[in-house]
This record gives structure tokens, sequence and C-alpha cells, in this order.
């Protein structure tokens, strides 16, 4: 699966989430390494994390 970086690394202080992509660090940082499975479930949650960064 594609990675979901937009490149655009900024990363909220109080969720940890990325404001680009939605992924917390370590997400990012095991995303090459996780199973597809992994990549899935982490994707599946990111429009919901960014709709809520986006509220902010």
């Amino acid at each position: 699966m594609k990675s979901p970086c937009i490149e655009l690394c900024v990363f909220d202080g109080k969720t940890g989430w990325c404001r680009g992509c939605g992924r917390t660090k370590g997400e990012c940082r095991a995303w090459k390494k996780a199973q597809p499975h992994q990549q899935r479930k982490v994707s599946a949650e990111l429009p919901r994390r960014l709709q809520k960064l986006a509220a902010k």
C-alpha cells in the first residue's frame, strides 16, 4: 500500500497526529515494515483524524 504521506510533516502537540497525513510519528516510522492489514487499519482512521485536526 502506498504511503499516505503528503510531505507536510507537522505534528499536533495534543493528539500527536501529523497535520498532513494524520498518522502518528510511530505509524510513520513503521509504515514500510507494517503488514498490509495494519496499513489498512491505520488508513481507515486517517480521514477521521484529519477531520478532527481541521476542526481545531
